[in-house]
């Protein structure tokens, strides 16, 4: 069976989102948090002594954002075209995708926090290209904790919000609790969860006492797209001992010397 599917195609075009449940191995997951915690305590004392690192570093007590993670660990870079997951992003995107964007979660209490709804995409979300919206961005988020149950910061989703026409009323957008019709993302550990660039999302309410929120972000673009700040963190170190696979998932002219190719 070739992936997509068409009944996943449909889905992902018509909701602008699509859920796979444990897609990833509970091995692999385990693999991964290890990987993650190592990476956070490598980052938080590096910012915490000033030392220059690449990527971007937002800590907040004990939740933290990481941005820049395919250079923290080898498996965040083989994350980037996990096998089984390839098709889905040349099957939905483009068959020459090119990697935008790379970030790591991990939070444990966030209560009273509103939401953040938002789309994605550069020059107000990409506004001036619709509506609707065009897909630039396919964004793949990675459940590395169980979030089966709700209150827990879960990804949030307005289905089909990616062909409005219009955005969500300011009151809406405002409240601390979820209105009428958007949804939180409730799934274990080793979920995949594809969006479009479009979608209507936030990280979720807090209500859980013993909650956590960890998790994995990989973004992709056309390869036609320089978008990405992200492109210019790494050294051309990081680019030049790539694989000539993983090569072709970045704009030539970041290697040294630079690549004269397209796509």
């Amino acid at each position: 069976m070739s992936y997509p599917t068409e009944t996943e195609r449909f889905f992902f075009e018509t909701n602008g989102y699509l859920v796979l449940e444990r897609f990833l191995e509970e091995e692999h997951v385990a693999r991964l948090l290890k990987a993650l915690e190592t990476a956070v305590a490598r980052r938080r004392d590096r910012l915490e002594q000033s030392v220059n690192h690449t990527g971007m570093t937002h800590v907040n007590g004990p939740n933290i954002r990481i941005f820049y993670i395919l250079e923290d660990d080898p498996l965040f870079l083989e994350m980037l075209d996990h096998p089984r997951m390839w098709p889905y992003i040349t099957g939905l995107l483009n068959e020459k995708a090119h990697h935008h964007a790379s970030d790591a979660i991990i939070e444990c209490d966030h209560k009273g926090r509103g939401m953040g709804w938002h789309i994605d995409g550069h020059d107000n979300g990409y506004r001036n290209l619709g509506p609707p919206i065009p897909l630039l961005q396919l964004k793949i988020g990675y459940y590395l904790s169980d979030m089966t149950e709700p209150g827990q910061g879960n990804l949030c989703i307005i289905p089909g919000s990616h062909k409005s026409a219009l955005d969500p009323t300011v009151e809406d957008r405002q409240r601390l609790d979820l209105f009428p019709g958007a949804v939180q993302v409730c799934a274990p550990p080793g979920t995949a969860i594809l969006f479009h660039n479009a979608l209507w999302h936030s990280h979720g309410p807090w209500t859980r006492e013993n909650g956590s929120r960890i998790m994995l972000y990989y973004a992709y673009e056309h390869p036609w797209m320089i978008g990405s700040q992200e492109h210019w963190g790494y050294k051309p170190s990081f680019y030049n001992a790539l694989s000539p696979e993983r090569r072709k998932l970045f704009h030539g002219f970041l290697f040294d010397p630079p690549e004269q190719r397209w796509g």
